[in-house]
């Protein structure tokens, strides 16, 4: 099962045929999925901030939306978002396979393992590696896929998190790219880990939209990261729409164990 998560300017599930919508309860509430299918496989999409970007990015109830795509047999996520660029050297237009992340979010719920809150294996306590965040068995497809479709593609990418809703600071900008970011945005964290928790294989597409604050020497809007979304989210769609059929029927990568080790005795 295959499931795709639609970032900003990515709402409706017009990529997937035979469309179904079902409602899928979670122990941190229910799930609104769409269920189709495309070149042979069952796909389920999922949009992040809702049919019409109604939740904001620290609001988004990230558990839910992990644990209902997981509930219903999905094992490979394919994520995608917007962001900003933190280096001249990625320009708005590119495309970016995310290869690992830096987490400034706050306030957010960011384990299905809280010890004696847990809802999950008996309430253990569970330290998951993130070492290589990305599945890299999608990512490899995800970027092969861009290249069949001639997009401006980059194999990897730092992104940094922020918590949002306000854009970054340009001295935050500064400090980020000293750090080693190369893009940043709102959303990839903690989804990326919470799949990790239920072993699920996920790998994300960031479009970038426009250059960071104080790179840029415009004030940034979400009107202009919607605009740019708007006109590319084709090419997003053939993107996903060219990666599904490459993407192996049984799983290749360590996803699968990755709690072999990692809850606490």
């Amino acid at each position: 099962m295959i499931g795709i998560i639609g970032g900003s300017g990515i709402y409706d599930p017009t990529l997937i045929e035979n469309v179904v919508k079902m409602d899928v309860a979670t122990p941190y509430g229910t799930v609104t999925l769409s269920k189709g299918s495309y070149s042979q496989r069952d796909v389920f999409f999922l949009p992040r901030h809702g049919e019409s970007h109604s939740v904001p990015p620290h609001l988004i109830n990230y558990r839910a939306n992990i644990w209902a795509l997981k509930e219903v047999g999905v094992s490979r996520i394919l994520a995608t978002s917007a962001s900003g660029s933190l280096n001249s050297s990625i320009p708005p237009g590119s495309f970016v396979i995310l290869s690992n992340f830096l987490d400034f979010t706050k306030n957010r719920p960011n384990t299905f393992y809280d010890g004696g809150d847990s809802l999950v294996e008996e309430k253990d306590v569970v330290h998951i590696d993130v070492t290589e965040p990305y599945c890299p068995e999608l990512r490899k497809v995800m970027y092969e896929a861009g290249l069949k479709e001639n997009l401006p593609m980059l194999d990897h990418g730092v992104y940094v998190c922020t918590e949002g809703p306000r854009f970054e600071s340009s001295a935050e900008i500064k400090m980020f790219s000293r750090l080693g970011g190369d893009i940043v945005g709102m959303t990839n964290l903690p989804e990326v880990v919470l799949a990790r928790e239920l072993e699920m294989c996920y790998a994300s597409i960031s479009m970038v939209t426009n250059y960071a604050a104080g790179i840029s020497d415009k004030r940034l809007t979400h009107t202009e990261v919607l605009d740019i979304m708007s006109k590319n989210h084709e090419d997003i769609k053939k993107i996903l729409k060219t990666a599904i059929p490459l993407i192996p029927a049984e799983r290749n990568c360590d996803c699968a164990t990755l709690l072999s080790g990692a809850k606490a005795d």
